[in-house]
């Protein structure tokens, strides 16, 4: 069996960290193949697709972005009756072989790179003829998703993911750039909540809810919040950019962001500062334990090296400082991060006393 997983180019190392940290949950063995960018492939004969699916939702990768389990690789190029490349007959037998219906939809990729991007051509055109193919085997209520990975032109891997989990084709939300914002972080900001609270999001972040924004400047993550309704306090000493300056739900504060602190709890701490991603690990740290905010979503720009030990140390971090309390913690590198990985803490209830 293969896992076949999607990262940003450049992380394939974490991504492979990500499956070792799975399989262990398994007590399986796994062979991981990091040599190509923007995914990597992995190999076990350990434990079932479903089990392996289950380790990998309940291990919260951090580096990603979307994987499925299957078989591969299929070699898709057969010789047609007329002469030409067949590249339907090979997929169509390798998802009858390893693939049992239903499935709820068909997703046809390739890699996230100026290389494989050539290959969304192909993808429009294969799908174009296996989808009428498949209709019969498509249920709306089934919780599987069939998936068609393109490594390049001749080589394809097939498999299965849940089709429940929040997940996007390629592991890339669809988010357009909106008009108005300063910036294009604000991306970040939305696909965070797109990806740390799914469904959720329109009842946790609702108008009438009040927010800090540390690092505000220019105004791409306060420009998010207000444009959902929410006050916010934007804390900069640098300028808000754009027609955010003047948001009567936008209040500027110029101060340095490791130094203030609200007059009372808000619902919502986000944070883009750039600095030592263990700094801003304890920043989060003592807003939440100090009862500032009840959830927070911050990025950590992570270092050139050791990278996946840096997220693990400052999730400990603020793991540490919230001992004792329920609190939820997760930690992913989003689409629209580049050398960093966003993090959200939730912590609604009461602190105890100390």
């Amino acid at each position: 069996m293969h896992l076949v997983a999607y990262c940003r180019g450049g992380f394939e190392a974490e991504a492979a960290a990500d499956l070792r940290r799975a399989a262990a949950r398994l007590d399986a063995h796994v062979d991981v193949d990091t040599g190509a960018q923007g995914f990597v492939v992995a190999t076990t004969e350990s434990a079932t697709r479903a089990a392996w699916l289950a380790a990998l939702a309940a291990a919260r990768p951090v580096f990603l972005r979307s994987v499925f389990a299957g078989d591969g690789p299929v070699p898709l190029i057969e010789a047609h009756a007329k002469g030409r490349a067949d590249r339907v007959t090979p997929l169509l037998n390798a998802i009858a072989a390893t693939c049992p219906p239903p499935w709820r939809s068909v997703w046809i990729e390739f890699p996230d790179t100026n290389e494989g991007k050539e290959l969304s051509g192909l993808a429009r055109a294969l799908s174009a003829r296996i989808e009428p193919a498949l209709r019969e085997s498509m249920r709306e209520d089934s919780a599987t998703r069939l998936r068609i990975f393109l490594q390049d032109g001749t080589i394809a891997y097939v498999g299965e993911s849940d089709a429940r989990a929040a997940d996007w084709p390629l592991g890339i939300p669809r988010l357009r750039m909106p008009p108005g914002a300063p910036s294009r972080s604000t991306l970040k900001l939305a696909e965070a909540f797109e990806v740390f609270l799914g469904e959720r999001a329109s009842d946790l972040v609702r108008a009438g809810m009040h927010a800090v924004d540390l690092g505000a400047a220019p105004g791409g993550w306060t420009w998010q919040l207000a444009q959902r309704g929410l006050y916010v306090t934007a804390v900069d000493n640098g300028p808000l950019k754009g027609a955010i300056r003047d948001d009567r739900l936008v209040r500027h504060v110029r101060e340095d962001a490791f130094r203030f602190a609200p007059r009372r709890r808000v619902d919502w701490l986000v944070c883009d500062v750039v600095d030592q991603p263990a700094r801003i690990a304890d920043l989060v740290a003592r807003w939440m334990s100090g009862g500032l905010a009840r959830r927070a979503i911050f990025n950590l720009k992570l270092p050139m090296k050791k990278r996946y030990d840096e997220v693990a140390r400052c999730g400990q971090r603020i793991a540490d400082a919230l001992a004792g309390v329920p609190f939820t913690l997760a930690m992913r590198q989003l689409y629209h991060d580049r050398e960093e990985v966003t993090g959200y803490v939730s912590c609604e209830g009461p602190l105890p006393r100390n």
